[in-house]
């Protein structure tokens, strides 16, 4: 469970949000909406313990992040608005980085099954910069099947991606709920039927 417990949070003097709470159990979709400026990004930074609140706390499992981070980023998983990959080094080098940093061990035939699966055959050893943004964009979530997160916090996930690119992930949040995950995301555009069951948290623009 995740759990945010009156969150507090302003930026250049204006106040995004205050007393926010909200819950979010395993076997859950959340569906964050909000227009440009009503502080989805920032919500989701201080969830992910990137950023810290004003006020309040964010708890994992009954514990507060702040008290336990190693814990609680064993089991995140976070895809920020940025695809987060180096662009001199190919998807192949770029994940093999990534999971090095997370001290997770993939054999490196399961990194091309994942890139496959992305839709990246034939580009596996071409560096990032050269490829299209929905091609960045694949690089980037290819991570969701190498590291084994029971929550998924992304931002934007659908950015860049074609009409095949997003029933893939669609397709996969389900999935991921149906065992037991737990999701909270952004996005512009609506979530469509094969992400399945999600409920939905509206923050609205503060003047």
């Amino acid at each position: 469970m995740l759990e945010a417990c009156g969150l507090t949070c302003s930026k250049r003097d204006r106040t995004l949000f205050e007393g926010l709470s909200l819950v979010v159990n395993t076997g859950e979709l959340l569906y964050l909406r909000g227009p440009n400026g009503a502080g989805k990004t920032s919500l989701l930074r201080i969830l992910t313990g990137l950023s810290t609140p004003e006020s309040g706390a964010v708890l994992y499992n009954g514990m507060d992040i702040a008290e336990d981070k190693t814990g609680y980023y064993r089991d995140l998983f976070y895809l920020g608005h940025k695809s987060g990959t180096n662009g001199s080094l190919s998807a192949l080098d770029n994940l093999s980085f990534w999971l090095a940093q997370h001290s997770t061990l993939v054999q490196e035939n399961v990194l091309y099954d994942v890139l496959a699966k992305v839709g990246l055959v034939g580009l596996e050893d071409v560096p990032v910069r050269y490829l299209s943004a929905g091609q960045q964009r694949r690089v980037a979530l290819s991570r969701l099947w190498l590291k084994p997160a029971k929550v998924w916090v992304l931002d934007e996930p659908f950015t860049a991606l074609d009409v095949k690119g997003v029933h893939l992930l669609e397709t996969s949040m389900k999935e991921h709920v149906s065992r037991g995950g737990l999701i909270i995301t952004t996005s512009h555009q609506p979530l469509s039927e094969t992400a399945g069951e999600h409920r939905v948290f509206d923050l609205e623009y503060r003047f």
